[in-house]
Parts: structure tokens; C-alpha cells; sequence
């Protein structure tokens, strides 16, 4: 099988792992309430079930740090969708508190070492392709929760119960993605990538401004998903239909975003891609916080889906350039902070808007989102991207030595 073939098969399995996780993570989100009524959950001990997925998930993470140098991204990878597709299933299958505490604990364990690898990989096959593909995986998991929440939407409206719900998802794709686990490339863990040294212990101060970024973008995120209903309806006075349309707006226009940003890096580069969509993202606050009316703050989170869909995915890529020989390190401790910008985001902003004011509360992730453009340079100068004077327009070999890339 000739090197083109070999990525061209792990790019399309690579965003297909994207798309799977995209659909599992819409549908255990969008059902809360539901998974509250079944097992009888308090709204008191509510936070405390939906706060340990995330925490689990960065422990998750850090240990796949240290697994990855034994069995590689690839194997990881491999492995841990299939977890968190029967930890969904499972969260559908109980029928009491005990249960339903494992189950969740069992797909934050499998979600935090499936979100690190699979970036690992993507960042890893980026480097590879010598240009910018990374937005295009974050595009497929944009349309796996389009897709997610509409299959909930459906399960819900049709009174289902979840593990009816879920199964015929688990069904179709655990199958598919043991299948297209195949195709995974090898990535860093198998072997030295691409001959680059590997990055001494305690080395990876460089990468706290990309942390920090990656953690406001995600309160920026944690914002829109938790909040924008509510902001809605009892702030601009919108219907209760109404109110659920700013979030399917947001992701839809990230999806939209995402497909055309590699296109922008490639001709832009990263950096500047990133500054605007830091400003679209704060500006698009900044729009809810005034609005008039439901429409224009709708008008707002569009802009904030816009805005914000680059920055994520091309932290992850700079993490990768910044330590080319350390990569999966980096990410693995990099996706930290997506959680850690989750479990901070909502509860911020609604603490804020209960002391303070809920407009007045949509201004703090604008402020939170602009720190973007102080560390801006972090996502590589103009001409030194992969260490040529543009990004390359053709696939590299990899696999040099029977490495991965």
C-alpha cells in the first residue's frame, strides 16, 4: 500500500472517529434531563454527577500521557470508543443510582483517553500531510452532534426510553468504528516521529498559553451549551421554542466554519485565522449581552459559534508544531484544560448572573475569549508553520524506519 493511500485511509477512518464521538457525546448531553427523571437524580446531586465526567476525563488524560509510550495513540484509540459507546449504552441499561454513577464514571474514564488520542492522531496525520486538516476533524465531530441532538430530539419526541434510545446508535456504530480502527495510522507512540528529538522532562512551560487558551475557549463553549436557552427565555423574553435555537445555530456554524478553516490556515496561516475568530467569538458576546430582542441575541451566538469553532482545533495543532518531537505529551496535556474550561464555564457565568447580572455575565468569556490574542504568536509565525516557507501542498512520507509519523 503506497504512503498516499495509507493516509488518505487513516484520515478518512481518523474523522470518522471524530464524527462517532461527535453523535455519543450530543447524545448522553442532550438527554440529561431525561437520565435525571429515570434514576431519580436531585437537582442537588445533579452538578455532582454531571461535574465528575469531566474530572474523570482529565484523569483520563493525564494517564494516557504515560500509556501511549507504551502501546501507542493508534491502540488507545482503538480500545476507547468502543468504551465510551457501551458506557453510553450502559448510562440507558440501569435502573438505579449505583448504576447509572458507574456508568457515567466509566465513559468520563474512556471519553478523556479517546479525546487525547484522537487529537494525538490528528495532529500527528497533520504533520504528516505537511498543511492544515485538523479544522476537518473537528468539522466531522460538529456534524456527529448535529446529528446526536437530532437523534435525541427524536427519541425524546417520540417517548423512548434511552436505552431504546441509544441502542440503535451503539448498534450501528461500535461495529463501524472497530472496523475503521484498522485503518488508524501509528502514531507518535509507536516510535521517534519523524526523527525529532523527544522533549526533555519539565520542558513544556511553552505550552501554558496555549492551556490557557484552550480553557477559555471551552467556558466560551460551556457558556453557549448551558446557558443560551436560558438567556433566552428569561432575559429577552423569548418563547421556549425559540429558545432552543441558538444552540443548534452555534453548532451549526461551527460545522460550517470548520469545513472552510483549513482553507483559511493554508492561505492565512494559523495565527491569523485565530485572531479572527477571537474577535468574531467576543464580539458575538458582546452582541448577546446588548441585545434587544431573542433574534439578535440569537444573531449573537452565531457569531460566537463562528468565532470560536478555529480556536480549539488549531490549539491542539500548535501544541503538535511547538513540540514536534513530544507531541502526544502535549496534547494529552493540553486536552486537560478542555475540562478544566468546562467544569469552570457554566458555573461562572451562572454565579455571576444570580450576584451580579445575566447581561453583564455574557461579558465575562468575551473578556475570557480576547485573551486569545495576547498569545497569538504561540500558533506559529507566518512562514514557519512546518518548517517550510508555506505549509506543504503535498503529502509527506511517513512511517520513516517503520515509525508513525
Amino acid at each position: 500500500m503506497t504512503d498516499d493511500l495509507r493516509l488518505r485511509r487513516g484520515r478518512g477512518a481518523l474523522g470518522f472517529t471524530f464524527f462517532v464521538q461527535g453523535v455519543t457525546f450530543a447524545l448522553l448531553v442532550t438527554r440529561i434531563p431525561a437520565i435525571q427523571d429515570r434514576y431519580g437524580i436531585s437537582d442537588r446531586l445533579l452538578p455532582v454527577f454531571l461535574a465528575a465526567v469531566p474530572v474523570l476525563a482529565g484523569a483520563a488524560s493525564i494517564a494516557t500521557e504515560h500509556l501511549v509510550r507504551r502501546v501507542g495513540a493508534a491502540t488507545v484509540l482503538r480500545w476507547s470508543q468502543p468504551l465510551v459507546l457501551l458506557a453510553l449504552l450502559g448510562v440507558g441499561a440501569g435502573n438505579s443510582l449505583w448504576q447509572v454513577a458507574a456508568a457515567l464514571g466509566a465513559f468520563g474514564l474512556a471519553v478523556g483517553a479517546l479525546d487525547a488520542s484522537m487529537n494525538m492522531l490528528g495532529v500527528s496525520l497533520q504533520r504528516a500531510y505537511g498543511r492544515s486538516i485538523m479544522l476537518g476533524f473537528h468539522a466531522a465531530y460538529s456534524l456527529g452532534g448535529i446529528l446526536g441532538a437530532s437523534a435525541a430530539w427524536a427519541g425524546a419526541h417520540w417517548h423512548l426510553g434511552l436505552f431504546a434510545s441509544y441502542l440503535p446508535t451503539v448498534a450501528v456504530l461500535l461495529p463501524l468504528a472497530l472496523a475503521g480502527s484498522r485503518f488508524h495510522l501509528t502514531g507518535q507512540g509507536e516510535g521517534p516521529p519523524c526523527d525529532a528529538p523527544q522533549q526533555e522532562p519539565g520542558g513544556f512551560r511553552p505550552l501554558l498559553p496555549l492551556c490557557l487558551v484552550m480553557a477559555c475557549a471551552y467556558i466560551g463553549d460551556s457558556t453557549v451549551s448551558n446557558w443560551s436557552a436560558k438567556y433566552l427565555q428569561d432575559v429577552l423574553g423569548s418563547s421556549e421554542q425559540l429558545a432552543t435555537v441558538p444552540y443548534n445555530v452555534y453548532m451549526v456554524t461551527a460545522l460550517l466554519g470548520r469545513a472552510v478553516g483549513d482553507a483559511g490556515v493554508r492561505r492565512f496561516g494559523a495565527a491569523a485565522v485565530v485572531r479572527a475568530g477571537t474577535l468574531l467569538a467576543a464580539g458575538g458576546f458582546a452582541v448577546v449581552a446588548t441585545a434587544p430582542g431573542p433574534w439578535a441575541g440569537t444573531a449573537g451566538f452565531t457569531l460566537v459559534g463562528l468565532g470560536l469553532c478555529v480556536i480549539v482545533p488549531q490549539t491542539f495543532a500548535a501544541a503538535g508544531r511547538m513540540f514536534p518531537g513530544s507531541s502526544d505529551t502535549a496534547v494529552a496535556r493540553l486536552n486537560i484544560f478542555n475540562y478544566v474550561g468546562f467544569l469552570i464555564g457554566s458555573p461562572l457565568v451562572g454565579a455571576l448572573g444570580d450576584a451580579w447580572s445575566h447581561r453583564g455575565a455574557m461579558l465575562v468569556p468575551a473578556a475570557l475569549v480576547l485573551v486569545t490574542l495576547l498569545h497569538a504568536r504561540s500558533f506559529g509565525a507566518e512562514g514557519a508553520r512546518y518548517g517550510v516557507p508555506h505549509e506543504q501542498p503535498r503529502v509527506v512520507d511517513v512511517g520513516r524506519g517503520g515509525h508513525g509519523v
